[in-house]
Order: C-alpha cells, then sequence, then structure tokens
C-alpha cells in the first residue's frame, strides 16, 4: 500500500476522509450530535487544529485518500487563534466543558518533545483492510529513525487494541463530566 505526504493543497480530500472517518467517533459526535452540525464544524475545528501538520510534512495519506494520518511533529502546536476564530455555537455549560477538557487533555500531553497524532481515519468502506496500520507505520518509522516518542488520545475505546499493536500503551483515562472517554496512549522513543 502506498502512502505518501500530502501538502496544504490536498486539504479537501484530508478533510473528506476525517469527517467520514469520525462520524460515529464518540467523543466527536457529543460535541456536534446533529450531522448538519457534523457537518459543517469537524472539518473546520481538525484543519485549525492540524493545519500545521501540512507544513513540517505531518500529513500522510493512501494513493486515493482511503485513509489520512494527521500528526504535529515536535514543537509544533495548533494555532489557538485559529480555534478561537472559528466562532462556534454553542452555551456557556458547552464552553465550560470544552474547557475542563482541554486542561485535562493538557495536563496528560508529555512534558519532553514528541509526536502526536491529531487524527488517523479511515474511510467506512476500507476499514478493516489494514489501511490504518500502514499509514501508522508510515509515519512511526520516521519517528523511530528521530528516537522520538509519540502521543494520542484515542476518542473511540474499540481503538485502543489496534494502537497497543503499535507499541502505544494506555497513559490514563480523562474523564469530563458526560464527555465520553478519552484515553491518552503513550509510545517511548526507539532507538
Amino acid at each position: 500500500m502506498e502512502i505518501r505526504t500530502i501538502e496544504a493543497s490536498d486539504q479537501a480530500a484530508v478533510l473528506d476522509t476525517l469527517t467520514l472517518a469520525f462520524a460515529t467517533d464518540p467523543v466527536t459526535r457529543y460535541w456536534w450530535p446533529g450531522a448538519s452540525d457534523y457537518l459543517r464544524w469537524w472539518p473546520q475545528v481538525v484543519f485549525a487544529q492540524g493545519e500545521r501538520g501540512f507544513e513540517h510534512r505531518g500529513v500522510s495519506a493512501t494513493e486515493r485518500f482511503e485513509g489520512v494520518a494527521m500528526w504535529l511533529p515536535p514543537g509544533v502546536h495548533a494555532d489557538p487563534a485559529r480555534m478561537a476564530a472559528l466562532d462556534m455555537p454553542g452555551t456557556e455549560e458547552d464552553e465550560a466543558i470544552a474547557g475542563e477538557l482541554r486542561v485535562e487533555m493538557q495536563r496528560h500531553h508529555p512534558a519532553q518533545p514528541h509526536w502526536y497524532l491529531l487524527a488517523l481515519g479511515v474511510d467506512p468502506r476500507f476499514q478493516g483492510r489494514g489501511v490504518g496500520s500502514a499509514l501508522l507505520r508510515h509515519t512511526l518509522a520516521r519517528i523511530d529513525a528521530e528516537g522520538a516518542p509519540a502521543y494520542l488520545e484515542a476518542s473511540n475505546p474499540t481503538l485502543i487494541p489496534f494502537y497497543e499493536r503499535h507499541g502505544f500503551k494506555v497513559a490514563a483515562v480523562i474523564e469530563v463530566r458526560d464527555v465520553p472517554p478519552l484515553t491518552p496512549m503513550f509510545r517511548p522513543g526507539r532507538a
């Protein structure tokens, strides 16, 4: 399976795949339970968070975008101004819950420089065919060559064994109010 690094010019294809892949994700759909809200806001949010991954060769995909991985390399972070500029609808309670979740997520992010897997998604038509594994292996080879650690938050508990097969270990479980649990997972650097 051919995996290639993706440029920002292909952002629409990347976002289309991730939108299909996360349509049943428990945490994502907690924030946007309605289909129209999900289809409007999820692509904007994932792009705002992962846009810098394009600049640093952290976004990869299969040849026809059956699957996509969006990584942020060490020292590269989402631009908070991009997220704030989205001006998403919501109540004060929604904002309070989102703030609590951000605090907990930040608390579990490794202090040392690391690669952060923001999103890994496979078009549902191609799930179960090794696409996600091929995408992970592609970037983990680069990460291992650097001897760097990797980190992610699994937003669907059914995916924890998948990530464990690729060397990630559960670091904690984040539970904030009625938000479905997020599972921070860490993969130490390999020399």
